[in-house]
């Protein structure tokens, strides 16, 4: 059976398409929903900037996730933070809605959420410490425990692993001077391999901190690592 001719205008001719955008994988950039900016997505009260130097467009919404500044030791929701959380608190229904953007905020002041962070995250929420917790283990991209200062997230998933993932990875170890999950003794470091990082289209993609790096081989990774120093 032959496979019928592509209509010129349809939406299968190519040259019907929309030109690629600048920042491919923000949802408003593809499909029916083209035409919105991210403001129109997010709306423009939305809490969290994007870093000015960095940062990829299909996880802003997630974002800041971790900073270079967090320290552990840092007071939790107040100042800045604090209104930062009452905006979070004021997007949704009840405060247990709003528990993981709460616990963001808290990874990103503190570096890691531990026990004493997640029973105070707890308390502010008016929540039980026990739901807390099961919450804040379940997901992956909270750390549980203290991390280098760069927080080195290495994509091995499909796209990336045949592109040389491992090989990026392998490299990262190599020139840090640690093993997976370990904080150098310099304290700046800790490499840790993820599954998919949403950007399969830029393999190998990397992201430190809050910021994307991409098409990223082994030969890239001294450079990289000299400009974050």
């Amino acid at each position: 059976m032959s496979a019928e001719p592509i209509r010129s205008g349809s939406e299968y001719d190519p040259t019907s398409w929309p030109e690629a955008k600048q920042v491919p994988g923000f949802a408003g950039d593809t499909g029916e929903f083209a035409t919105l900016s991210e403001a129109d997505v997010r709306g423009s009260a939305y809490v969290g900037q994007r870093p000015a130097d960095g940062g990829h467009a299909s996880v802003a919404g997630t974002l800041p996730y971790q900073v270079a500044t967090s320290r552990a030791d840092a007071p939790l929701f107040v100042g800045p933070y604090e209104d930062r959380l009452e905006k979070v608190l004021s997007r949704y229904p009840d405060r247990q809605a709003a528990l993981l953007p709460a616990l963001h905020l808290a990874h990103e002041l503190r570096g890691h959420l531990s026990p004493q962070t997640q029973d105070e995250v707890a308390e502010r929420l008016q929540l039980p410490p026990a739901y807390v917790r099961g919450v804040a283990t379940f997901y992956t991209m909270y750390n549980l425990a203290p991390v280098g200062k760069y927080l080195i997230q290495v994509c091995t998933n499909i796209s990336c692993n045949l592109c040389g993932g491992d090989a990026v990875l392998e490299s990262f170890l190599k020139h840090t001077g640690t093993d997976l999950g370990e904080v150098s003794a310099n304290g700046l470091w800790t490499v840790i391999e993820v599954e998919c990082l949403g950007a399969c289209g830029f393999p190998t993609a990397v992201q430190i901190n809050e910021r994307y790096f991409e098409n990223v081989r082994p030969e890239n990774v001294p450079a990289i690592l000299e400009r974050l120093v």
